[in-house]
């Protein structure tokens, strides 16, 4: 078992044009970056489609060059022998729309108007997303997935993908995720809006030729990797260490605890690699999936999953707690489906999906042999 290798983003740009969304808005065109391991056979039937979470990007696994410090964020997980196993399988993922790490979204341009699109970039949803995606495997020559995986915003997709497009894949596995955002989930995803929004280089979006809502953003992030880690990770990591050295630092208003620092260094890690109105696109994007919509009610809904489905959840998770996942199971039982949950036993909180990969292989490994 070893790293895919070296590996590289490509980009697709659909010949439909405008490209029409839920909303019943349109973009003039879009284009979408993507990687892909493996080889996709003859009968373009062994494909495996890999969906990212909010920051994420297609880089899944592999390296881009090497001297990178990191390999793809789900790299573990994928390659020669491994749980999603490129000798086997034709693995994709692409980075979804709305995002700003090579797919269309508020930071591109705008071909109608030669600026960036800013918050006149449309309001999109999941199902938006997976659309784009399933033109994406379309033109790849895929005929049928494998499977569907993601956590996260990334297991939402799943969820759509498997009612949407029934006929198209062999099962799914939707990680750490939901099958509606809680209000709890919407109300920490517009603090980070609002954080965003406050800063007054946000400026309504209009930043691109000047300086960008850094500090909004670093908070949004701020807020956001609060809710990602556990009570007991964080006091794993850090507890009550303190950054001062001396007796009188404990005074000194401007000393921190190291989870503050943390906390910073975090706010600016993404500054330097996200665009802050993308930010804004797919929180919100978020906080409207809902699978009942536009159906008369769960149940019809998931009576379209016509396939078998593995929900995983975090044991520590605060953010996507596990009774959600399991509501998934039970909703998708009573509509007449196969489905079982599984879960990872981790103090990482929700982080726990990019973190546990031992605990994901074995059970991904073991569902993945029954059906591929």
């Amino acid at each position: 078992m070893g790293s895919i290798g070296i590996v590289r983003t490509e980009y697709f740009t659909p010949d439909k044009r405008p490209w029409p969304l839920e909303s019943g808005a349109t973009l003039p065109e879009i284009t979408v970056a993507y990687e892909t391991y493996g080889k996709l056979n003859s009968a373009g039937d062994n494909a495996i489609l890999i969906c990212h979470a909010l920051t994420g990007d297609a880089h899944a696994a592999g390296w881009h060059k090497e001297t990178d410090r990191v390999p793809g964020w789900w790299d573990p997980l994928i390659g020669p022998g491994r749980t999603f196993d490129t000798d086997k399988f034709f693995v994709i993922c692409s980075n979804v729309l709305g995002s700003c790490n090579g797919t269309t979204g508020p930071a591109s341009l705008n071909p109608e108007t030669g600026r960036p699109y800013a918050m006149s970039f449309p309001v999109i949803t999941i199902r938006d997303m997976v659309h784009v995606q399933k033109a994406l495997l379309d033109y790849l020559g895929v005929k049928h997935l494998v499977t569907v995986a993601g956590g996260s915003m990334g297991g939402m997709q799943v969820l759509e993908w498997a009612i949407h497009y029934p006929d198209y894949l062999s099962s799914a596995i939707p990680i750490a995720t939901c099958i509606r955002l809680s209000a709890q989930t919407i109300a920490y995803n517009q603090t980070q809006r609002e954080a965003i929004m406050l800063d007054p280089n946000w400026q309504g979006g209009e930043y691109y030729d000047s300086q960008s809502p850094e500090q909004g953003l670093a908070l949004a992030r701020m807020v956001g990797i609060i809710t990602y880690k556990s009570i007991k990770a964080w006091d794993q990591k850090f507890a009550r260490a303190f950054s001062g050295t001396k007796p009188e630092d404990y005074y000194d208003f401007a000393q921190r605890f190291e989870v503050e620092n943390y906390l910073r260094y975090q706010g600016r890690k993404l500054v330097s690699r996200f665009d802050a109105n993308a930010y804004l696109i797919l929180t919100k994007a978020m906080d409207l999936h809902d699978i009942g919509y536009p159906f008369e009610n769960y149940h019809e809904a998931l009576s379209r999953i016509k396939v078998p489905l593995l929900s995983v959840g975090v044991s520590s998770d605060f953010l996507y707690p596990p009774y959600q996942q399991k509501e998934i199971v039970k909703a998708l039982l009573e509509a007449g489906g196969q489905a079982v949950y599984q879960e990872v036993n981790s103090p990482y909180g929700h982080d726990g999906f990019l973190i546990e990969f031992q605990q994901q292989s074995k059970i991904i490994g073991d569902f993945l042999a029954k059906i591929a």
